[in-house]
């Protein structure tokens, strides 16, 4: 005997497939500002003889392509769901977020390779066109990072492009103070400096997003959602004499679900019902938790011994 109950709260997602559906148009203009001065930078790399400004221009096309796996992401998200896939193509973004980490510890191992060879063979960096060519990255980077900063907080496909284009904005901080102390003091050494510094900002934010990213891949609870205390404020229904096969996991940023069968006493479903018995257990979840899609089956007593011994 059993039932199912699904109960959802308003979250972003449901405008668009996945929360992240509804920053598309920001992250195109993202997308476009980082093409736009990555070409910018690489010219300016090669004019001023840069390595740090090379570093930061190869971060800003890994940037972008981040911002168009995000986009690309996005629109597999939306696709419906079909007999086969029965959550669509929601994971496409977590698959994007995954990528962007692999790319992003990529370049981060590359620009600290690059940085050790600068020191064995040192170059002659032109400090007033680095300085002027890591402003304009600057500028475009702070841009960019105004349009995503509300939605890295709802998505782990648009916090990957965010911290991205956060580490970039770093990297042409450090090209600009680089520059300025090669200006002042002649000290060349201050470019490869700078891009060590570049390649060990992105590194650390990249483990911590492939942390998260990984967690939703293998199905963990969801962040924030205590199981514990989900099976306590279950048992704490009334009727309700056990909870077994118990979980909970994220389809996508914004889409955490649970299942659940719940075994309730006779007396309970004779004397509420299972339509009662659902509504309990949905109101309960729901104002303690955030979950957006929960089922529930609802077991008598004594259903778990009969189980087993069908399968015996």
């Amino acid at each position: 005997m059993g039932a199912g109950h699904d109960h959802g709260h308003a979250h972003g997602a449901e405008a668009g497939g996945t929360v992240s559906a509804a920053y598309r148009g920001r992250l195109r203009a993202a997308l476009g500002i980082t093409l736009g001065v990555m070409v910018v930078q690489i010219v300016g790399g090669l004019m001023a003889d840069s390595l740090a400004l090379v570093a930061d221009a190869a971060h800003m096309a890994t940037d972008a392509v981040g911002l168009a796996m995000a986009l690309f992401a996005i629109h597999f998200a939306g696709r419906p769901a079909t007999d086969n896939r029965t959550f669509g193509y929601a994971r496409a973004e977590i698959l994007a977020a995954l990528a962007n980490c692999l790319l992003l510890l990529g370049v981060g191992g590359y620009v600290l390779y690059e940085a050790i060879e600068r020191f064995i063979t040192p170059a002659q960096t032109d400090g007033p066109l680095a300085m002027l060519f890591g402003a304009i990255g600057l500028v475009a980077n702070i841009a960019s990072l105004s349009l995503l900063m509300r939605g890295q907080k709802e998505s782990l496909n648009l916090r990957g492009a965010f911290l991205e284009v956060l580490a970039d904005a770093l990297g042409s901080a450090t090209v600009i103070v680089a520059a300025l102390v090669i200006m002042l003091t002649g000290w060349q050494a201050a470019d490869p400096i700078a891009s060590l510094v570049i390649g060990l900002m992105i590194v650390p934010r990249t483990v911590r997003l492939l942390r998260e990213t990984l967690d939703v891949l293998l199905e963990s609870a969801p962040k924030g959602v205590d199981m514990n205390e989900v099976r306590r404020h279950i048992l704490e229904l009334p009727g309700v004499q056990d909870v077994h096969d118990l979980h909970a996991w994220t389809i996508t940023s914004g889409m955490p679900v649970l299942s659940a069968h719940v075994v309730v006493s006779h007396e309970a479903l004779d004397g509420v019902g299972h339509e009662k018995m659902l509504h309990d257990l949905q109101g309960c979840l729901g104002e303690h938790f955030d979950v957006e899609h929960c089922t529930f089956q609802l077991e008598p007593g004594g259903h778990a011994e009969h189980e087993a011994g069908l399968c015996h």
